[in-house]
């Protein structure tokens, strides 16, 4: 039996056959058991976890009603090693005889991956409501704008047209407002892409806005070409980095900016485990991300600069996952660090 599909799964999985024993475990359940598979296949689980009542029991009654069973509350140790706090899934599989499917999740894990599913259509409801309201606005905004320069061309009185001037320029504001909520939802146009390229172009711009900000280039020259839309990456980072210069244009200690760039390894993007990711992280020394808004920060419409439309972040994350990557922040004062992760292999969300 093939197990090629289990292998970039983000969930240990272990395949028991005859005897109960391992006949397959994918590179997720040697990081979680921290042994090789060499070392798990072949044993059985009393080989493995000793008398692991609470494991016996799922695979039995796993067993016994032919369907799938989840232990939600599992507690595992491998000889002297930490024990594991662990939910178990345990599968019958279709097809193969006596053969189990066995998927494992740290807890805290669990929680996480639920938390970021609920963040994840939070925001995907944010924008489509933000998407909505701006299809709305945009008719009769172009209404309002041509009418004040119709009435503008009857009006001779030089401070009735100054009011006008007030009207267009506010509908214009307005105009490039929803524009800017609408472009991301272009879909990517492919092609090989250097993210340092990317990044020395929005180091420059950034820079000539702000030239009395250091930015620092800190990269890992072995990262390999990948399928992006170098538009659209320049575009999230450049959204990234103007936003760490703004964050630091009122500091006086040595304000300074630092772009990373590294592979990350055994990351998961979107429920799926990729082997090898970029990585492009912006760090700042600025003040913080305001802990009140931290968790909301990627929010249409949150803002933590006075004047900010707080659509920076929303349209750079909604561009990198188009990519079928992730965008983290961690922050404190004196630190703060955004970090983009994209999959190495594809660029192409899933």
């Amino acid at each position: 039996m093939s197990y090629a599909g289990l292998e970039l799964l983000a969930t240990a999985v272990l395949m028991l056959r005859e005897g109960r024993r391992v006949a397959y475990a994918n590179p997720a359940a040697e990081n979680l058991f921290e042994l090789s598979r060499a070392k798990l296949v072949g044993h059985t689980m009393k080989d493995l976890f000793g008398d692991a009542r609470g494991l016996t029991a799922a695979v039995d009654k796993a067993v016994a009603s032919g369907a799938s069973y989840t232990e939600q509350e599992l507690e595992l140790g491998i000889g002297s090693k930490p024990k594991l706090h662990l939910v178990c899934t345990v599968s019958p599989v279709e097809g193969a005889d006596h053969a189990l499917a066995l998927e494992f999740r740290h807890i805290d894990q669990q929680l996480k991956i639920a938390r970021e599913e609920r963040l994840r259509e939070q925001q995907q409801a944010n924008r489509e409501l933000i998407r909505s309201l701006a299809h709305e606005i945009k008719n009769p905004l172009g209404g309002i704008c041509g009418a004040a320069q119709l009435l503008e061309r009857e009006l001779e009185h030089a401070q009735l047209i100054e009011y006008t001037q007030v009207i267009i320029g506010e509908a214009d504001r307005l105009q490039s407002l929803v524009n800017r909520l609408l472009t991301p939802h272009r879909l990517p146009s492919y092609r090989r892409t250097n993210i340092h390229e990317v990044l020395v172009r929005v180091k420059g711009v950034v820079q000539a806005e702000f030239p009395h900000i250091p930015i620092v280039s800190d990269f890992d020259a072995s990262l390999p070409e990948f399928d992006a839309d170098p538009e659209q990456l320049t575009q999230a980072l450049l959204n990234i980095v103007k936003n760490a210069a703004q964050a630091l244009s009122g500091t006086t200690r040595g304000p300074e900016i630092v772009m990373h760039t590294r592979v990350a390894r055994g990351v998961t993007l979107a429920k799926r485990r990729h082997r090898l990711a970029l990585m492009a992280a912006v760090e700042d020394n600025g003040p913080g991300v305001a802990p009140e808004i931290r968790d909301r920060i990627f929010y249409p419409l949150v803002s933590g600069r006075e004047g900010g439309s707080g659509l920076g972040l929303t349209i750079a994350q909604t561009l990198v996952a188009q990519h079928g990557g992730n965008i983290e922040c961690d922050s404190a004062p004196g630190r703060t660090v955004f970090t983009i992760l994209l999959p190495l292999e594809s660029g192409r969300a899933v």
